[in-house]
């Protein structure tokens, strides 16, 4: 099991060019667990800011999960991240997505835009691979 946890915005550089895009390429060939709640925010963000068309979204979400294990969201992720969400501050769809990588087991969360190196929970580390 992958000790590593990747945010939406990490997954979604891999439809850039240039830096940003080699060093997702590079934390998600080291096959990181994700969320369902990364797949749903890299859905909207590929029909809405990247204008992509049904097909060509299905094929890369489905790139991306031959990459990644991915977590089910479940009513314990719900609490977890509420619970998340109220101690630490973060906004509700983040605090899931912290909230899965507790459960998963994961130490370390690459994440753009949330709080770089905090430690949630004594367990995970929030890294912005790009600091």
């Amino acid at each position: 099991m992958s000790a590593e946890f990747a945010d939406t915005n990490i997954v979604l550089y891999l439809l850039d060019d240039g830096p940003k895009a080699d060093r997702a390429e590079a934390i998600l060939a080291g096959k990181p667990r994700i969320s369902v709640q990364v797949l749903n925010e890299a859905l909207v963000n590929c029909r809405r800011k990247a204008g992509m068309g049904w097909d060509d979204t299905s094929a890369f979400l489905a790139g991306v999960q031959a990459l990644c294990a991915v977590e089910a969201l479940t009513l314990q992720t719900h609490e977890v991240g509420r619970a998340l969400a109220e101690r630490y501050q973060f906004q509700v769809y983040d605090a899931m997505i912290v909230a899965s990588a507790l459960i998963a087991g994961c130490t370390t969360l690459w994440t753009e835009d949330m709080h770089h190196d905090l430690l949630v929970e004594g367990q995970v580390r929030l890294v912005n691979p790009f600091v």
